[in-house]
């Protein structure tokens, strides 16, 4: 009996470490999240050599290049928006990460500064590698039915200071109201853009608190999670 007993628990301890072992490798190595996004993605997200850099007769100068880019831009397929949130499978550490780059979006610029813009999606577009997660995140976590548009709108002007050398990036603090879940909150944070091939990117993340927004905690019987996220943006402009 007492062997019965020992073997009943090492083959308990054995399916334990297959099935860890099981989510350790579809998590880290077969199923792995995407990276977050980061400012190596904006200019890669600029690259483009048919879309030529604005010309003029005039040596370049910093009037002559802010004079070039002031105006209306709108978001292009390029875009990427998408949230990222710390998971628990199994007891392995992972990601759920989804993303769309269905962006409606536009800039005004004028000279040097952003004078007003913003952005939305349709909250049903963002997909991620799980049809599990994704009805979950349209459904209990984000009821699109009832809330269909997330969006973020330029609360005052963004003065970058001068126009960035064709590659190069400039970083400064953005201000503006995020609404989400039908939840509209005031946020700060890091905005980095590039102007590069006749195009404006930008690049940032907003931490997000899920109850501040009203959103219920993702957590579930599969998977747990902590009480925030990060929304993720990569967003490519052009002149409309």
């Amino acid at each position: 009996m007492k062997k019965l007993v020992v073997r009943l628990v090492v083959l308990a301890l054995v399916a334990v470490a297959v099935v860890y072992g099981a989510i350790l490798l579809w998590t880290k190595v077969i199923n792995k999240p995407e990276d977050e996004l980061s400012t190596d993605d904006l200019s890669a997200a600029l690259v483009d050599t048919t879309i030529a850099t604005i010309a003029t007769d005039a040596p370049a100068t910093t009037d002559t290049v802010a004079d070039g880019v002031s105006g209306l831009w709108v978001a292009t397929s390029e875009s990427t928006l998408g949230y990222r949130v710390k998971e628990v499978l199994g007891g392995v550490d992972t990601e759920g990460v989804g993303r769309t780059s269905a962006v409606d979006g536009s800039i005004t610029i004028d000279g040097t500064v952003v004078v007003e813009g913003g952005f939305s999606v349709e909250v049903g577009s963002i997909k991620s590698d799980s049809s599990r997660r994704d009805g979950q995140f349209a459904g209990r976590i984000m009821d699109a039915a009832t809330f269909p548009t997330a969006s973020f709108v330029i609360a005052r002007p963004i003065d970058f200071g001068t126009i960035p050398a064709d590659g190069q990036q400039i970083t400064v603090e953005a201000t503006g109201d995020l609404t989400l879940r039908g939840t509209t909150k005031t946020v700060t944070f890091p905005l980095t853009a590039e102007y590069s091939n006749g195009r404006v990117g930008v690049f940032g993340n907003i931490p997000i608190v899920f109850a501040e927004y009203g959103i219920p905690n993702p957590s579930n019987q599969f998977v747990t999670t902590g009480d925030n996220g990060l929304l993720e943006f990569v967003l490519v402009f052009e002149r409309d």
